[in-house]
């Protein structure tokens, strides 16, 4: 005799077997997820500008959409794996922080491609390819607010500030000091700067004679507007 409950565990069985999953729509799916995960390899690579670039991560983003297209074909595969992998997964801690945002993108770009490409639906993977490619450089080309500049500064005296700040305003309009250090009859300084003439700044501020180094770096932070 049949009861609900398997006419319910049969039929729930079944929308999760629903999915081909023949070699030939493995092989697709996987080819397809490989040629979208080199796409964001090579874009990581042209649009990401960072000071320390991570071979390593960026490795890891098309590993990662290939692993999520074979975490979705086995999903639609099989009902019971695709439980027992949930509860495997669950598990799964990753404890490395990411500070850069656009990291965080690409990263989110790369499981958002695999679980695409496992469900078979490869033109919304080009949609999403060409839409955020061209979010990202257009928004990289609109221009912001000028950054400014991080002034080093460490001289004889503790009242030899009063003097750096002189030259300081004859070449910035904004300036702020973040930081001041005195000990041994030294003062370190540290300016935010915004100037037009950097070269002329660098070589006043290193003619004072109170002045034993100075250096002007560039600043990547926010800018202060």
């Amino acid at each position: 005799m049949i009861t609900f409950k398997d006419i319910f565990k049969k039929s729930f069985l079944q929308g999760f077997t629903r999915y081909d999953a023949s070699p030939e729509n493995v092989l697709i799916a996987f080819g397809i997820a490989t040629l979208f995960s080199l796409y964001i390899f090579f874009a990581y690579r042209i649009l990401t500008r960072k000071t320390f670039y991570s071979k390593t991560f960026n490795i890891a983003l098309p590993a990662l959409t290939v692993i999520t297209t074979g975490i979705i074909l086995t999903i639609q595969s099989n009902a019971v794996i695709s439980l027992g992998m949930v509860g495997a997964l669950s598990i799964v801690r990753f404890r490395t922080a990411i500070k850069e945002p656009m990291d965080l993108v690409f990263l989110f770009w790369a499981i958002a491609t695999g679980i695409i490409c496992g469900a078979g639906l490869g033109e919304i993977a080009v949609a999403l390819a060409f839409v955020l490619t061209l979010f990202l450089v257009v928004l990289d080309r609109i221009p912001v607010g000028r950054a400014p500049k991080i002034l080093i500064v460490s001289a004889n005296g503790y009242d030899s500030e009063h003097s750096i700040i002189e030259a300081v305003q004859r070449h910035c309009k904004y300036y702020t000091v973040k930081s001041r250090s005195l000990a041994e009859g030294r003062s370190d300084l540290v300016i935010e700067v915004r100037t037009q003439n950097e070269a002329g700044l660098a070589k006043d501020i290193a003619a004072l004679p109170c002045v034993i180094s100075s250096s002007l770096l560039c600043h990547d932070g926010e800018v202060t507007y």
